[in-house]
């Protein structure tokens, strides 16, 4: 029979050192040590907030879990049942989750109360918090708004009061939304804000939430998702951030507020040095087709390409073989790619002739355990290295002139 642990997380949610007595020690299904206590801090995880950590007389607490009313201490080692046992939660962990829960609070009953968006679902994630908002867009304006007034609420230092209730008594309350359960029923009520069934720990005033800053929003299928940091989240978002800008600075020679117009000269710097770029590979595959048009063999009365390079790829490959076809003609291109531990081919034809390629390969691929496909002009494919490159291209040459 489980006996059940009195929650001091909900008599006192400042509580971050206590003493009980352990009551029980297993395993669960999957091995892993846990103790029940007369008492806890620990917070499990549920109502969107993770679990806390810290020890148990200095043994690690990793995990917390409410497993059929039993709070489960997932611990490093065994703890004797009996013992006197002092518990310690790790406290920046435990107060960061109260800032992130009472933000949500807020922000959701912001976007409710002021553009009817109603929050369909919450995560408090390690680094950032979404909340999933019903509706299908959202504006700058919006958010600017949403924000602003959030902090308006935070700095006005309201009190945030937890108290239990019965079925009854909601008629008393204006709730945002219907709750899941009709007993053990929980409410998290800023006055005038937010009136809630919600199981998590918060801090007593909205004050000590500090600061809510939102980061940005994706749609989803039929919903928008909102990422935002509460309290010290927020500076260490201000300090990444500050770190990134101070970097860019120095990069590229600008200060703060002029960074924008200095990263799109470069952008534009870049892509007029990518053109250069690709204007010049180009030149360069016509120069090389020119000199393997000049070096082509007479085979069966057709101009035969030849070629075995080292560490290229395949798009080069195909591109050099469609330069080939635009400028030649009754000609057959052999491409061999050789890599440290595979072969590939590519192989095409000029229009007038009747070879298909796509058939030579699907001859070629078996003898290097290989895939590929194309067409009749061009196909390409790769696969095992276990033939030279030059035993590959004689089993090539030795089926075209078939």
């Amino acid at each position: 029979m489980n006996l059940e642990t009195r929650k001091l997380f909900y008599e006192d949610q400042y509580v971050r050192a206590f003493t009980t007595e352990v009551l029980k020690q297993d395993k669960d299904e999957q091995g892993r040590n846990y103790v029940t206590l007369a008492e806890t801090a620990f917070y499990p995880t549920g109502g969107g907030q993770p679990h806390d950590i810290g020890t148990l007389n200095g043994v690690i607490v990793y995990d917390v879990e409410e497993v059929d009313k039993e709070i489960r201490h997932f611990v490093k080692s065994p703890i004797e049942v009996g013992a006197e046992c002092d518990g310690e939660i790790e406290w920046s962990r435990r107060f960061d989750h109260m800032q992130q829960h009472a933000g949500q609070h807020i922000l959701s009953a912001v976007f409710e109360d002021n553009f009817g968006y109603q929050t369909i679902s919450f995560h408090l994630g390690k680094e950032l918090c979404t909340i999933d908002l019903h509706v299908d867009k959202l504006t700058e304006d919006e958010i600017h708004t949403v924000e602003q007034l959030a902090n308006d609420i935070i700095a006005k230092n309201l009190p945030i009061e937890a108290k239990w209730v019965s079925n009854e008594d909601l008629a008393n309350y204006r709730l945002r939304k219907k709750l899941s359960v009709s007993e053990n029923i929980r409410l998290v009520i800023i006055e005038n804000v937010d009136y809630n069934g919600c199981g998590g720990t918060h801090p007593s005033s909205t004050g000590q939430v500090a600061m809510i800053k939102i980061l940005g929003f994706e749609k989803q299928k039929g919903h928008i998702r909102l990422q935002f940091v509460c309290g010290n989240r927020v500076l260490k978002q201000l300090d990444e951030k500050h770190q990134v800008i101070q970097s860019l600075t120095t990069k590229l020679n600008a200060p703060q507020q002029q960074l924008a117009e200095a990263a799109n000269r470069v952008l534009q710097h870049t892509k007029s040095l990518e053109k250069t770029v690709e204007d010049l590979r180009t030149e360069l595959i016509e120069y090389k087709a020119e000199k393997y048009m000049l070096n082509a063999e007479a085979l069966n009365n057709k101009k035969v390409i030849k070629a075995i390079i080292k560490n290229g790829t395949i798009s080069e490959l195909q591109q050099m073989a469609r330069t080939i076809q635009a400028m030649a003609d009754n000609t057959i291109m052999l491409f061999i790619n050789e890599q440290e531990d595979k072969l590939q081919m590519v192989l095409a034809k000029t229009d007038d002739i009747e070879n298909d390629m796509n058939q030579l390969i699907k001859q070629l691929l078996p003898l290097i355990n290989g895939k590929g496909g194309g067409n009749k002009a061009l196909a390409q494919g790769g696969g095992e290295k276990i033939m030279t490159a030059t035993e590959l291209m004689g089993q090539v040459v030795a089926l075209v002139c078939h």
